[in-house]
C-alpha cells in the first residue's frame, strides 16, 4: 500500500471531504461545525454544497450514503459527503481563490443562502404553529 504522499493529488481519494455539519449554524464546534457561527448556514445539505462548488468550477462529486461520524441523526437530510479537488496532478491549485479547505467551506456557506431553492422557500408561511391549537374533545358519555 502506497503512502499518501506518493499518490497523486488528482486521485479521488485525495479530494477533500466536506460534510454538511461543517457549515451548519445549528451545530456547536464540538458537534462538528468548522466555520464561525456568523458565517454558517442553517441546515445545509450535501447537494447544496455540491451545486455551489460545481458552479464555481471545482471538480466535485457527491457521496450520498456517507455520514459524518458525529452526526447522531440518521435522517436522509443529514446524509451525504462532498469530495472536492483542491490540487491538480502536478500539485498546483485547481483554482487560485481556493488555497485551503477552509476557503472552500467559507465560500459554500456564503453562496448556499443565495441558491434559488433557498430563496423560494422563504415565502412559505409556517403552518406547524397552527397544529397544536385544537380544542379538547370529551372521551364520551360519563358513567353514572
Amino acid at each position: 500500500m502506497a503512502c499518501a504522499a506518493a499518490r497523486s493529488p488528482a486521485d479521488q481519494d485525495r479530494f477533500i471531504c466536506i460534510y454538511p455539519a461543517y457549515l451548519n449554524n445549528k451545530k456547536t464546534i464540538a458537534e462538528g461545525r468548522r466555520i464561525p457561527i456568523s458565517k454558517a448556514v442553517e441546515n445545509p445539505t450535501a447537494t447544496e454544497i455540491q451545486d455551489v462548488c460545481a458552479a464555481v468550477g471545482l471538480n466535485v462529486f457527491l457521496e450520498k450514503n456517507k455520514m459524518y461520524s458525529r452526526e447522531w441523526n440518521r435522517d436522509l437530510q443529514y446524509r451525504g459527503r462532498v469530495r472536492v479537488q483542491l490540487k491538480q496532478e502536478d500539485g498546483s491549485l485547481c483554482l487560485v481563490q481556493f488555497p485551503s479547505r477552509k476557503s472552500v467551506m467559507l465560500y459554500a456557506a456564503e453562496m448556499i443562502p443565495k441558491l434559488k431553492t433557498r430563496t423560494q422557500k422563504t415565502g412559505v408561511g409556517d403552518q406547524s404553529l397552527q397544529q397544536g391549537e385544537g380544542s379538547k374533545k370529551g372521551k364520551g358519555k360519563k358513567k353514572k
